[in-house]
């Protein structure tokens, strides 16, 4: 593995949040329809904007985040974000799976008001993210300020029909979560 200090490795993570999930044509790349680029196109775009990194750097930024944002292809040749597109027209090609009776949303006090009014809204994203447990929560909450962290009612999310997907790096994913779901 290369050696890249923990600034560096932010700063690549940082750079792939923002191709793969956002904005690929900042580099002058095009997701396909599942999300994935060529590493070595990704180098190239990467390497005309200024910012310098290699096949090495990247394979030590997949390996060492500990979100595990983002995913190899089995060939190594190509790389994506696991989750948290606003590029519209990616399809992770996640199966809807049954979702454990509670999962938590974290967030900020800020956001509660709007939260019980209309519930958790994907944004720009495709899905609203969930976590498992409430430390997850917690420590995504955390990113914005003092976090709070919300109680899913998921069981009865699934029995009033809305899907549930699992990303590879164990986030949950679903469209919304209306406010009588939320505890």
């Amino acid at each position: 593995m290369g050696g890249l200090n923990e600034q560096q490795l932010t700063k690549i993570s940082r750079f792939l949040s923002l191709v793969l999930r956002h904005r690929p044509e900042e580099v002058g790349l095009k997701l396909d329809a599942e999300g994935w680029v060529e590493i070595d196109a990704l180098i190239a775009g990467a390497k005309r904007r200024g910012m310098k990194f290699d096949r090495r750097d990247i394979e030590q930024v997949v390996a060492t985040n500990n979100k595990q944002r983002f995913a190899l292809s089995p060939d190594g040749l190509r790389i994506r974000a696991n989750q948290g597109h606003s590029v519209t027209d990616v399809d992770l090609n996640l199966t809807p799976i049954e979702p454990p009776a509670q999962l938590f949303h974290g967030t900020v006090a800020r956001f509660l008001d709007s939260i019980r009014e209309q519930g958790l809204l994907k944004g720009n994203r495709q899905h609203v993210h969930l976590s498992a447990d409430r430390e997850t929560a917690q420590q995504v909450g955390a990113r914005r300020g003092k976090p709070v962290v919300l109680v899913i009612d998921a069981a009865g999310m699934q029995q009033a029909g809305h899907a549930f997907f699992r990303s590879a790096n164990g986030v949950w994913l679903v469209e919304h979560v209306p406010k009588e779901f939320v505890l």
